[in-house]
């Protein structure tokens, strides 16, 4: 049995429990983290001495860290489709992990966090109006990586789109300028229509 230890709204839990619902992997997920606390537990701390989510165990195995947790899901559970046969393939869908990462999540993050973790009378709009500049042209990079492609390697979902997708929800439903984007919006729509997602990553942030 595998065991999640996240809260719900967290985006990195999200990635984490799309991939399990994808998957169809019987589960259990422990809240942990922001108003539920418990990271700076012992036990936690022995699972994942970071005291970060998400954390997780399958079969006595301890893992952490959210892109590596659904690359492991994805090779266990998801090969020749989530998880690709190929070096290939897999390399062309891990692109977008690492692109996500390294590239748009820092920028979403500092606009995010500024707009709805952070009190009004305390942003910093100078700030979120840079990091938002840079990640607009972040994901108009993506709506041409994404030209003629019905997911970020092709035609089946892979454990690329988990990195990218999961951040689409908050995306568009903050209250911020956005281009125009009619391909990640078509992708985010067939996104809205997979159970998994609605369920685990379509939730109140």
């Amino acid at each position: 049995m595998l065991t999640v230890w996240g809260r719900a709204n967290s985006v990195n839990v999200q990635k984490v429990m799309w991939t399990v619902g994808e998957l169809d992997i019987a589960h259990v997920r422990i809240d942990a983290g922001g108003s539920f606390g418990g990271l700076d537990s012992s036990e936690f701390l022995a699972r994942n001495p970071s005291g970060k989510i998400p954390v997780i165990e399958d079969d006595g195995f301890v893992h952490w860290e959210s892109n590596a947790i659904v690359r492991y899901l994805g090779a266990k559970y998801g090969a020749g489709s989530f998880w690709p046969e190929t070096p290939e393939a897999r390399a062309e869908t891990d692109k977008w992990v690492e692109w996500t990462a390294n590239g748009l999540y820092p920028d979403f993050i500092t606009v995010f966090w500024e707009l709805h973790r952070v009190s009004e009378s305390e942003r910093n709009m100078d700030l979120v109006e840079s990091a938002l500049t840079r990640l607009n042209k972040s994901f108009q990079l993506a709506e041409q990586m994404l030209d003629g492609k019905r997911f970020v390697a092709g035609d089946t979902l892979t454990f690329g789109d988990i990195s990218f997708g999961t951040n689409l929800y908050r995306y568009f439903n903050m209250e911020i300028a956005r281009p125009s984007l009619p391909g990640i919006e078509a992708y985010y729509a067939s996104l809205k229509e997979r159970p998994a997602y609605q369920v685990h990553v379509m939730v109140p942030f």
